[in-house]
């Protein structure tokens, strides 16, 4: 008797976890947008942003959705890789940054990258660098998390980006941050400043 009643519990959990799954999707459908975006989609340094954005071209939303996705707004994130702040900008990185002179570095010292400040304005440039040298937002995407070699690597096989990358992770990223995006589109349709 114990036996059928361990296999008909057994049976039952997955379809707990899937009602679970839906009922987290019904609410997120149908929380009010200010709950959505205080739990799950805050925005952060909105003046920041929107200032580097403006100087970098480009788009805050997608600098928010960097920022949920890499270190989802905590300020002092490391990787084991040693990207540091919020939008998980190496070290090195920010050094080539501010060498190309895409950053001031006496008004954004790159030793500081745990600095909300100086960690947005050297993301931000950095993402504006990649614009500049690719051709989709996709690729950017892409190279923000595995870098501008590895993109150019799968490009040069031909076909699309998203059929050619290589590591799941960037895969995945990808798909999370155009996630994101649209949903701080969404969510803030009059600027990420704005509160309704």
């Amino acid at each position: 008797m114990r036996r059928t009643s361990f296999f008909r519990w057994f049976r039952v959990l997955p379809i707990l976890a899937m009602l679970a799954v839906c009922a987290l999707t019904l609410f997120a459908q149908s929380a009010p947008a200010s709950l959505l975006r205080n739990l799950l989609y805050p925005v952060e340094h909105a003046e920041r942003i929107e200032a580097a954005s403006a100087r970098h071209g480009v788009d805050p939303y997608l600098v928010c959705a960097v920022i949920k996705c890499e270190s989802n707004w905590n300020s002092d994130a490391s990787s084991t890789a040693g990207a540091l702040g919020l939008m998980q900008v190496m070290p090195e990185t920010a050094e080539e940054v501010a060498g190309l002179g895409l950053v001031d570095r006496a008004s954004f010292d790159p030793q500081r990258l745990t600095d909300p400040d100086t960690n947005i304005e050297y993301g931000v440039a950095y993402l504006g660098y990649l614009q500049r040298a690719l051709s989709s937002q996709d690729e950017v995407i892409a190279a923000y998390n595995a870098g501008v070699g590895s993109v150019g690597d799968w490009l040069s096989g031909g076909g699309d980006l998203s059929s050619s990358i290589r590591y799941a992770e960037t895969a995945a990223y990808l798909a999370r941050v155009k996630d994101a995006q649209a949903r701080y589109e969404e969510l803030y349709p009059r600027g990420i400043s704005s509160s309704s």
